[in-house]
């Protein structure tokens, strides 16, 4: 392999590869081919387009949708020690279909190893207790799944989404969703136009249907700092406001991977309230926010 290649590996909800990735040939629509290829199996023929591909970098979630996010991408495997535990890997995962039920896996019959027997009590009973024993077993069967499929399974699973309290504009009380897979910071039609920040009679082919508006510098206050930031329009239907990377970078949001309700503003050390919220739909199942 030479020094202009890498190898990165891949997950899916049902397997794990690795593919070689060249690092001055390929281009983001290369490597969602080569992707295609080695899935076409499992996913139908289906090929792996945007929306589909995120990676793990620096304890947090990334989305690999378009050039841009390509480009970091690469920068970011470029200033990675291969094999090192920060080294990125892809995700894979049809966002139309479900994430599949874990399965359980049994221990092979007529195992050669037997297992030490316990002091058995007057009553004719194990020592150890039924609650011990069924601890036990699950504790096996959990060892047993494959580590790639729990960490696929965790990576997916990720379903809550931090959200804090602020302020945009004149607008107070605005829960907003805090992200660093997003860009910029953007705002929901339906909140702009019941807000003033656009017209009410924005129709289909103005203020972002036919592309990316923005809707120019608004101060946003979140805990007791206010911020002046671009706002874009934005077609997501979750949340009012969107903070993104700009945001986060600016603010320089600190976040604990295993508190997610844990986020400190590095700017002034001030720890801000923060609620994760899991979203569902109508029917009860949960939304993923990407």
């Amino acid at each position: 392999m030479d020094s202009q290649s890498s190898i990165i590996d891949v997950h899916t909800p049902s397997s794990s590869f690795s593919i070689l990735h060249s690092n001055t040939e390929d281009t983001l629509q290369t490597l969602f081919e080569k992707l295609s290829k080695k899935t076409v199996a499992e996913f139908n023929g289906r090929h792996v387009r945007s929306g589909w591909v995120k990676y793990a970098w620096n304890d947090s979630i990334w989305n690999l949708d378009d050039e841009s996010d390509y480009t970091i991408f690469m920068w970011r495997q470029k200033s990675t020690t291969p094999n090192s535990d920060s080294w990125p890997a892809l995700h894979i995962r049809n966002p139309d279909e479900p994430l599949p039920r874990r399965q359980h896996i049994r221990t092979p019959p007529n195992s050669s190893v037997s297992s030490p027997r316990l002091p058995i009590a007057a009553d004719g009973t194990s020592s150890r207790s039924a609650r011990s024993r069924k601890s036990q077993q699950g504790a096996k069967a959990e060892d047993k799944t494959p580590k790639y499929k729990q960490d696929f399974e965790k990576f997916q699973s990720e379903n809550g989404v931090r959200t804090v309290l602020g302020s945009i504009g004149p607008i107070n009380n605005v829960r907003m969703l805090l992200r660093n897979g997003y860009r910029h910071i953007y705002m929901s039609r339906k909140f702009a136009i019941q807000n003033g920040f656009i017209p009410r009679d924005a129709a289909p082919g103005h203020y972002g249907y036919g592309g990316l508006v923005n809707l120019g510098d608004w101060p946003i206050t979140v805990g007791r700092t206010r911020t002046v930031h671009p706002v874009y329009l934005s077609e997501e239907s979750h949340f009012d406001v969107v903070l993104g990377r700009s945001f986060m970078e600016r603010r320089q949001i600190k976040l604990d991977p295993i508190d997610p309700t844990d986020v400190v503003c590095m700017d002034t050390g001030e720890k801000i309230d923060c609620e994760v919220v899991i979203l569902k739909d109508g029917k009860g199942q949960i939304v993923t926010v990407t």
